[in-house]
């Protein structure tokens, strides 16, 4: 139990960060949407370490972890007034803009810290756990299996009710455009490409900022404000 303890404790220490994020931000704010929908799939994996359902704990730990610290960093960059990856800047622009819906802020949320986020963090866990990424591919489809399933019931509880109708046509156009499985898919396909050129720093470095850039326009299409 103590060794258990020991590997989920930085786990519990980014949950901590989220828990502090959700009680300091305004409900309606759009990082606090996603705050929200994150905070619940870290604590999933935190309640599954603990009760043994990862056969690789450590390596499910350094995953979460390095995955969560990308987000984090992310809203640290923003409170000191500094540039955030491209990838989260459409969240933070429209963050408390009254025609972006919240499902459209969680999706837009997930689309950057899954497209872009994930990716980096699989190569940061191999470099912490000195292994490749095909020693993390089990890691990496359960965690995606956990945000395949709260994305369902983000939809459902986040989709405009019947009061909501005229505007129900055109987000579900808009949502539907994107799909969490097809940016899982090119996410492990992106680690994979940039562990490969981990020793090309200039075309790694290129292929990761194409990487933020690309993520970061969908984000911002996602965000796209809808009329009453």
């Amino acid at each position: 139990m103590v060794q258990l303890e020991h590997l989920t404790a930085p786990v519990d220490a980014v949950v901590a960060r989220m828990r502090a994020l959700d009680a300091a931000l305004p409900p309606r704010d759009g990082v606090a949407v996603f705050n929200r929908v994150y905070l619940a799939v870290t604590e999933e994996i935190d309640r599954r370490l603990d009760s043994g359902e990862f056969p690789d704990p450590r390596a499910a730990t350094a995953l979460d972890v390095r995955f969560a610290e990308r987000y984090l960093a992310a809203v640290d960059a923003v409170a000191a007034d500094r540039r955030p990856p491209a990838c989260w800047r459409p969240l933070f622009q429209f963050r408390r803009h009254p025609g972006v819906r919240p499902l459209q802020f969680a999706l837009a949320g997930i689309n950057a810290h899954i497209g872009h986020d994930l990716a980096l963090a699989v190569v940061d866990a191999c470099h912490t756990l000195g292994c490749e990424p095909a020693d993390l591919e089990d890691e990496f489809d359960r965690v995606g299996d956990l945000l395949v399933s709260l994305e369902e019931r983000i939809r459902e509880d986040l989709m405009p009710g019947p009061d909501l109708f005229q505007i129900a046509d055109p987000l579900t156009h808009l949502l539907g455009s994107w799909s969490l499985e097809r940016a899982r898919e090119a996410t492990w396909a992106a680690a994979r490409a940039l562990w490969v050129l981990r020793h090309c720093a200039d075309v790694a470095e290129e292929f990761t900022e194409r990487l933020d850039a690309a993520v970061g326009f969908a984000g911002r299409m996602l965000l796209t404000p809808l009329a009453d």
